[in-house]
């Protein structure tokens, strides 16, 4: 009887053992918290902030503009059953907000805490306000995981150093220049030009396939003229059709800057990430304008 009673106490023991073991501060895979994504810039902040205690889920696949993202079955069971949900909100991605709106779990709505204006939801392609939502970041999954708080914080704090030295690099890269105008295919680069001096002129407004009324044409062609401009801006993962028909009338070159949507798999393969990205825009800034 005496080796029964503890033969059973041992075992219930170890079954309390295992059970804490499953239980460690999350609902992921070796206990990592599982976090949903909505897409590549807000993926990029919760992978610095988190390390390796978090799980990341970019919904927005390489390749795909996140305005045209539609929710998969998978995706929809992903955003149900994660610890953390971090998205724009404001509209930007609406099917995201709608999925996650459904769900008992937290929500962190980036623009809720980055000013913004014109509904302009551009924020993260100015490193400071991009700095803003990793502090956002560090935040949310703090109150997810407390015990981890303090690590969440070392993280953000360490990645915001990264985010300053880039966003020196901008203001001296961008100081001395012939040229302050830019004109893009679309208003994606507003918080970029205002944070460095430049001017930001877009062929359409926010909607990068509306194409220019011949009003609004005249009015690119004088500006294009009048500030010497030598370049028209078009994206990547956006059709080029808008801008390479303005710089044919213009008698100007076409160039590619990247608004960090999402990156290729080309880009993930080769080991691009929000910082290269954003030096390589600057590397094209420069040229276009001739800055010393």
């Amino acid at each position: 009887m005496r080796i029964i009673l503890i033969s059973v106490l041992l075992a219930g023991v170890a079954a309390t053992l295992l059970a804490g073991c499953g239980d460690d501060g999350g609902s992921g895979s070796g206990g990592k918290l599982e976090v949903v994504a909505s897409f590549y810039p807000l993926a990029e902040a919760v992978r610095q902030v988190g390390g390796d205690r978090v799980e990341v889920t970019n919904l927005t696949p390489p390749g795909v503009e996140p305005h045209d993202l539609e929710l998969t079955s998978d995706d929809i069971d992903a955003i149900d059953r994660a610890d953390l949900v971090v998205d724009m909100g404001h509209g930007f991605q609406a099917a995201v907000e709608k999925a996650a709106g459904r769900r008992h779990g937290p929500t962190l709505a980036v623009l809720d805490g980055v000013p913004t204006h014109g509904g302009d939801a551009h924020v993260w392609l100015d490193p400071q306000r991009m700095a803003t939502i990793v502090r956002l970041v560090a935040g949310a999954l703090g109150k997810v995981d407390a015990t981890s708080a303090t690590t969440f914080t070392g993280n953000a704090g360490f990645y915001i150093q990264k985010l300053t030295t880039l966003s020196r690099e901008l203001g001296v890269g961008l100081r001395d220049c012939q040229r302050h105008t830019i004109v893009t295919s679309h208003e994606a680069f507003g918080y970029l030009a205002e944070s460095y001096g430049l001017t930001q002129t877009a062929v359409a407004g926010l909607d990068p396939e509306q194409e220019p009324n011949p009003a609004r044409m005249a009015e690119l062609l004088d500006l294009v003229k009048k500030d010497g401009v030598t370049t028209i801006f078009t994206e990547k993962l956006v059709s080029p059709k808008v801008a390479r028909s303005v710089a044919r009338q213009a008698h100007v070159k076409v160039a590619v800057m990247n608004p960090l949507e999402g990156l290729t798999h080309e880009e993930e393969n080769g080991g691009a990430d929000y910082l290269s990205v954003m030096r390589e825009n600057l590397r094209i800034l420069q040229q276009a304008l001739a800055c010393t």
